[in-house]
């Protein structure tokens, strides 16, 4: 393997010490380790840089690597998820979080990552959304992936607003509630999880949508098919602007009559798996039951 890329935030001491443990590791199986140009002062101040390290920007970096190691929590690995769909890219994360659900490796680890590339191992695809916010005059405005959700809220202020949903034509029902999250398998584990929506197996090819704190006892969370194309209304009149967020970071301005349609995307995040470990092993150890 000729590029691996290496990320992780090298402005953490903690962080750039167990970069280097893992370049350790994966130096003699690659030809050069990619790392964000943008941390290049910061590994030759520390008396780091070794002759593997090539850094790149961002862009050239996540289009060039062949694997991506992502040192971090769950967050690191979304953003590194996103980014690397279009191309196909597998990812091994290595907890240095709080949960770390989406990691393979802890940093005890790491002696199994010679396991990769001795081809002992085995690809987690997951699904990712897509979703197109529409004006309420019908004009696509923009659209963007997500892997674990995509939430619809006041933004701040802890307000219930108003949201209708649909699947296609088809209404669903209007909520007075917080928000809803229209998540994934994979994100069921996360935010729609702690709105109390339910732990979904990754191998189920469907969408959960999880109304928050809903003002209403006969709201609950609803698990749609993966062909299913939800629309999501703001029929909210107290509020000026809501918010999109997708997987906790990227948040846009969702106005009075413009919809926010969630469908499956034809995109996959292809997860390194080296561990023999299940998913039902995975929730226990993380104390999700």
């Amino acid at each position: 393997m000729k590029k691996i890329a290496l990320i992780t935030n090298y402005n953490i001491s903690e962080k750039l010490a167990a970069a280097m443990r893992v370049a350790d590791k994966i130096a003699s199986y690659t030809e050069e380790i990619l790392i964000p140009v943008s941390f290049k002062e910061r590994v030759m101040r520390s008396k780091n840089h070794r002759k593997e390290f090539t850094y790149k920007s961002v862009e050239e970096l996540y289009s060039t690597a062949e694997l991506v190691i992502v040192l971090g929590g769950d967050g690191a690995m979304l953003d590194t998820a996103r980014r690397v769909a279009a191309t196909g890219t597998p990812i091994i994360g290595i907890n240095m979080g709080r949960v770390g659900y989406m990691a393979e490796l802890e940093m005890d680890e790491l002696d199994l990552l010679p396991k990769f590339f001795e081809g002992k191992y085995r690809i987690d695809e997951r699904a990712m959304l897509e979703a197109e916010v529409i004006s309420g005059k019908g004009m696509k405005k923009f659209s963007e992936f997500a892997l674990n959700e995509a939430t619809i809220t006041n933004g701040s202020a802890a307000r219930i607003v108003d949201l209708q949903l649909s699947d296609g034509d088809e209404l669903v029902y209007t909520y007075r509630a917080d928000g809803l999250v229209i998540a994934t398998p994979t994100g069921s584990t996360a935010y729609s999880l702690s709105a109390g929506g339910p732990i979904i197996d990754p191998k189920l090819a469907c969408l959960c949508v999880t109304p928050i704190c809903p003002h209403t006892f006969s709201a609950r969370p609803l698990v749609f098919p993966d062909t299913a194309e939800l629309r999501v209304k703001n029929i909210c009149v107290r509020e000026k602007v809501l918010k999109l967020t997708l997987d906790g970071r990227a948040t846009y301005d969702l106005y009075y009559g413009d919809s926010v349609t969630v469908r499956r995307s034809g995109l996959t995040v292809k997860l390194v798996r080296i561990k023999e470990q299940s998913f039902y092993s995975k929730i226990r150890m993380k104390k999700f039951v």
